[in-house]
């Protein structure tokens, strides 16, 4: 048998962060972490192909050689996902479909010859048993959630390792939390599972063994969920003396914990992504969302900061209890935060199965159209409190005051204590998150981006930058309360 998988092209609008680093360093952000482990999961004498969109076309020759294409896909890949299924069918090769898009939208894939939807571990096998007695059915989904102990190590082998700048490792699923926006529940449950650390291990050894080098992505929707066994694990990294660095996203409530902070230092991770979501109590409330502390952020950045820790903090806007200036207040109170941060912005999105999107479609504020097929940035949804023009003005606003260069100078400013090294490491970075919202994908308009900035640049190459030997501030300053907070000196644009 003859297995071609397919991973779709992520949006270069929607998604151009990826494609903002791909055009940096010519490598794609992430690879198809799901179809590596269902290709482990595959009969072992089955022949097995990857192709990857976001690192090469998929060819004619491709489908000709393939029995079946294995289709994978997030929901923000839903067009080219629908291409790719186009394809095959004009090609006479049948298609089995599973992941996020498929699970929460199994209606609309009609042309898909089979969907194996939930977790793999537990339909995948079902599938693979009715194929081989000629009895398979259209659809298998599941109730139960897997015990990912047992998962196998990815088939990392299937990867052209040198077109990713970073390699995607799973070691929980699943979430206790009821975040009125979020579809993990939906699709990983509410229980969070765990693999053995044994299990990490092997896959960290077998990434490096394979000859790559770059930076871990642990894909977990909070990699401390369990924090006893996250520590358990980050311990047995150090002890096993696994030398990579990594990223994960995890909870802020989670990193009040002193001996978590070390453990991520000690261990190789360089920065964290947590969903802060909003700075204001009540917006929080409204989203189920109130373990998260706004009077805590600043120190929590604080204390990875002093570690070397890089946080990305995730703002959304269109809450129910947002009004207008709402950009301008979560930027009062950010701006004033340690600097060693990355914000993005976004609007609230309804995505299907959530209880917000319910929500939203019961009052009538949900628009017709599907979510997905509205451009970059655009607010799917009436808010309460604003109109959806000025929704989409707010996080233009957000983006403006924070990636400025102004803003981008006062941050870097604040960084004199830092060295060379990690300055200008801050600064690349901050560049190129800016590439989330604002278009950068030519030389020429890098050159401006670094024109506007010369101030910062500047800074980094400035005497004190290679006189000084901290890895970080030894000064934190705390987070100001919202109704505190100073005017902001930054504008849009500006």
């Amino acid at each position: 048998m003859k297995i071609l998988l397919v991973y779709p092209m992520y949006p270069k609008t929607f998604w151009s962060f990826s494609y903002a680093l791909k055009f940096i360093s010519k490598k794609a952000s992430l690879p198809p972490l799901g179809l590596l482990t269902v290709a482990a999961m595959l009969p072992k004498d089955w022949e097995v192909r990857l192709v990857d969109k976001n690192v090469r076309r998929l060819k004619d020759a491709d489908l000709q050689w393939a029995d079946y294409v294995f289709l994978s896909a997030m929901s923000i890949q839903k067009e080219s996902a629908l291409s790719v299924i186009d394809r095959c069918k004009a090609a006479g090769v049948k298609v089995i479909a599973g992941g996020p898009l498929f699970t929460a939208n199994p209606e609309e894939f009609g042309l898909v010859d089979h969907l194996v939807l939930n977790e793999a571990e537990i339909t995948l096998p079902l599938f693979l048993e009715g194929l081989k007695k000629g009895t398979a059915r259209r659809v298998y989904t599941s109730p139960q959630w897997a015990d990912i102990s047992s998962t196998p190590t990815p088939r990392f082998d299937l990867l052209d390792l040198k077109a990713y700048a970073s390699m995607s490792i799973q070691y929980s699923r699943g979430c206790p939390f009821n975040c009125e926006f979020c579809d993990i529940t939906l699709l990983c449950g509410r229980t969070p599972r765990t693999k053995e650390k044994e299990q990490i291990i092997r896959e960290l050894e077998s990434v490096y063994a394979y000859g790559f080098r770059g930076q871990v992505f642990f894909v977990d929707d909070n990699f401390a969920i369990n924090p006893r066994r996250a520590k358990s694990l980050m311990r047995a990294m150090i002890e096993a003396d696994v030398r990579i660095y990594w990223v994960a996203q995890i909870s802020m409530n989670l990193l009040r914990d002193q001996e978590l902070l070390d453990l991520l230092k000690a261990s190789g991770c360089v920065c964290v992504f947590i969903g802060l979501e909003s700075v204001l109590p009540e917006s929080l409330k409204e989203v189920s969302k109130t373990f998260n502390k706004p009077e805590e952020y600043g120190q929590i950045i604080g204390q990875l900061q002093r570690r070397g820790v890089y946080c990305v903090t995730a703002f959304i806007m269109g809450i129910d209890a947002d009004r207008t200036g709402v950009a301008r207040k979560t930027w009062d109170v950010a701006q004033n935060w340690p600097p060693g941060f990355f914000p993005v912005f976004s609007q609230l999105t309804p995505l299907p199965g959530t209880p917000l999107y319910k929500s939203l479609r019961e009052q009538g504020r949900l628009e017709e159209r599907h979510w997905l097929n509205y451009r970059p940035y655009g607010a799917a949804f009436t808010p309460r409190h604003m109109t959806p023009a000025e929704l989409e003005n707010e996080v233009r606003t957000a983006w403006g005051m924070a990636y400025s260069p102004s803003g981008i100078f006062r941050r870097i400013r604040r960084m004199r204590d830092m060295r060379f090294v990690s300055k200008l490491i801050y600064l690349f970075a901050t560049l190129a998150f800016r590439g989330i919202y604002f278009r950068q994908m030519t030389v020429r308009a890098w050159l401006k981006l670094i024109w506007q900035n010369r101030r910062s640049v500047r800074e980094v190459f400035s005497l004190r930058s290679f006189t000084n030997h901290e890895i970080a501030p030894l000064a934190a300053s705390s987070s100001p309360q919202v109704q505190n907070a100073s005017p902001s000196t930054a504008t849009p644009g500006s």
